[in-house]
């Protein structure tokens, strides 16, 4: 549940709530799934931080801020706790943070850099 998959050539990315038995395909090439990460190098800047805060959570990306330029950036953060998912889409120039109303800290939380794909505090086994 919730894969995200990446078209290698023009870039488009999906998010797959349910998996079938086909391929997900864009530009005629099967898409890649992207692959959950949380230790690399650079997890100090990738990976999200979950904070408890007075009215839900604060996800802010990276130990040590991740960089908001034009060509590397966080573009979304998203959270899921039970049944719900929230996601906060990003541009560059933005602070690589979201807040989200959920009362529980006990939540899954992903990032994705443009350059270096999906991070996971909680990530998924393959």
């Amino acid at each position: 549940m919730l894969d995200v998959m990446k078209c290698n050539i023009c870039g488009k990315i999906v998010m797959v709530i349910h998996n079938g038995m086909g391929t997900s395909v864009c530009c005629n090439q099967p898409m890649e799934l992207q692959i959950e990460k949380s230790e690399d190098q650079g997890k100090e800047k990738h990976l999200p931080v979950v904070e408890k805060t007075g009215s839900g959570i604060k996800v802010k990306v990276g130990s040590v801020p991740h960089p908001m330029e034009g060509e590397h950036y966080i573009e979304w953060i998203e959270v899921t706790s039970g049944d719900y998912l929230y996601v906060k889409g990003l541009s560059p120039g933005d602070s690589p943070e979201a807040e989200f109303p959920v009362s529980s800290p006990d939540v899954k939380a992903r990032s994705y850099c443009n350059k270096h794909g999906l991070w996971s505090d909680k990530p998924k086994k393959h």
